[in-house]
């Protein structure tokens, strides 16, 4: 029973636990600009998206899970959409009726490639 003008006491909430949401935000915003690095940005997105997943499902953090999901899902959708276009580019070089040896193939990747110089190693 409680005095008039006093309040019963409850001790504070624990702080909410969002550890899965942040990683996968961070993998998911980290992911982007890594796809420059050989594709590693689709591994990282992966793991976000399955990460963010879980911490929706747990509740906890669950706006910046859901950031984390969009995140990781539109790295995944770009980084899928850079593979097709550079396999695409890379069947047709290797189209032997389009470019019959070697060295017209070597031209077209040269062209669609620039930045896949063939060097010579010494």
């Amino acid at each position: 029973m409680t005095m008039p003008g006093y309040q019963t006491y409850s001790p504070p909430a624990p702080p909410e636990r969002k550890g899965l949401a942040v990683t996968s935000l961070v993998l998911g915003v980290v992911g982007l600009p890594a796809l420059l690095l050989c594709g590693l940005g689709l591994g990282l997105a992966a793991v976000g998206l399955l990460v963010g997943i879980i911490a929706v499902s747990r509740g906890a953090g669950r706006r910046t899970a859901i950031m984390g999901v969009i995140c990781s899902a539109v790295t995944l959708v770009i980084g899928g959409i850079a593979i097709f276009f550079l396999l695409s580019k890379a069947a047709e070089c290797a189209d032997p009726e389009r470019y019959p040896d070697e060295s017209a193939r070597r031209g077209c990747v040269e062209r669609e490639f620039p930045f896949a110089r063939h060097t010579e190693t010494p």
